[in-house]
């Protein structure tokens, strides 16, 4: 979608995600661009001059004339606006639009570099002080945030895990259990799976926040609230932990694939979904789907990658016979190269000979499934 530069009449934003990344140089644009792709549940505007070809595929708005022009509809759409523009512009440009900081959005800066993210409007309430230091952790620069009170120091559950790639489960919860955390109230975290360095602070974590090495302990602790992290479908004893709770998917699994020339997305993607739930994983702890290169155009295969917004890797023959499997299969060594697809492919994006799956064949599709772990 192409915002036109017309003062007088400018397109409906359909916002898909909760935040805006926003970007006016050519510098800005290649720095917008790679926090978007690893901040998840944002949307990413830049001018069409700098197009590069891909912003269709990647659902990127091109805008034309003066970004002040995009802000208003901006500010309406979107809990947070993380804007690679000069910080006096930004005061001059939002100055107008502001109303109140009950409603406003929270806004950050980033500098051309990424050297510094800036807290700049709605600190607390509309959460820029953290939004500002989830996106500095994400890409290596110093977060400034200059709220006197801001001392507190600790999870904000809407953010948690964000410059992961980690989403909820649901967010019925995320208001009573951010109160929980907010009011010191004995809050449990259980880490099953994803990444470990999400303290953020230079600061000892709050002492009313306690880690759990299972969700039964939890319980048995009676948490007044909890974060719950983890891959796998929970147990219906384990459920009493999200009635003032919240779960959240980190992406630690991969999907080797192997297919039949011309498989349609529809087979492909019942097979992945019959083999989540025969290992209780859940979808929105995917990251990759990995195979061989012989099949990196292969159109069900881009079609289910694109559907979910994963990530797309593809090995040489030669890669995948680094890897020992334990059905090593001359017939496939004849039309590929490659003693196998899946099983090796899933191995090298995981980084984990471990597999959850080690193959499994169904129709036009073999699948195993990788484990990403995070020491």
């Amino acid at each position: 979608m192409t915002v036109k530069a017309d003062r007088t009449v400018l397109p409906v934003i359909a916002a898909k995600g909760d935040y805006a990344v926003v970007a006016i140089t050519k510098h800005g644009t290649q720095l917008a661009r790679e926090i978007a792709s690893l901040f998840h549940g944002s949307d990413l505007y830049y001018m069409k001059k700098f197009e590069q070809g891909d912003e269709n595929e990647r659902g990127i708005t091109l805008f034309e004339g003066s970004v002040r022009l995009l802000l208003p509809e901006l500010f309406a759409k979107y809990k947070g606006l993380i804007l690679i523009i000069s910080l006096g512009a930004v005061v001059r440009m939002i100055a107008p639009i502001l109303k109140d900081k009950k409603t406003d959005p929270g806004v950050v800066v980033v500098d051309d570099k990424g050297e510094h993210v800036i807290s700049v409007l709605s600190g607390h309430i509309g959460g820029a002080n953290e939004l500002a230091r989830e996106v500095a952790a994400l890409i290596g620069a110093y977060p400034v945030v200059t709220t006197a009170s801001d001392v507190q120091k600790t999870i904000p559950v809407d953010l948690f895990g964000r410059r992961f790639g980690w989403v909820w489960e649901s967010d019925e919860k995320l208001t009573p259990v951010s109160a929980a955390v907010v009011n010191e109230e004995k809050v449990a975290v259980v880490q099953e799976s994803g990444e470990k360095n999400w303290w953020m602070y230079d600061t000892p974590m709050p002492n009313t926040i306690h880690l759990y090495s299972s969700i039964q302990e939890a319980i048995d602790e009676k948490p007044a609230a909890a974060l719950v992290v983890s891959h796998r479908q929970l147990e219906a004893s384990e459920e009493v932990i999200l009635e003032n709770g919240v779960l959240f998917r980190p992406k630690v699994l991969v999907l080797g694939i192997g297919c039949n020339r011309g498989t349609s997305a529809e087979e492909i993607e019942r097979v992945i979904m019959e083999t989540l739930d025969e290992l209780k994983v859940s979808i929105k702890s995917v990251k990759t789907i990995a195979t061989i290169d012989l099949k990196k155009d292969e159109a069900g295969l881009l079609e289910v990658v694109k559907k979910h917004q994963w990530s797309f890797e593809y090995y040489q023959p030669g890669e995948l016979n680094q890897k020992k499997i334990s059905q090593p299969s001359e017939t496939v060594y004849k039309f590929t190269g490659a003693y196998g697809v899946s099983e090796p492919a899933a191995m090298l994006s995981s980084g984990n000979d471990q597999l959850l799956l080690a193959k499994k064949k169904s129709g036009n599709v073999t699948i195993s499934v990788g484990f990403i772990s995070h020491t």
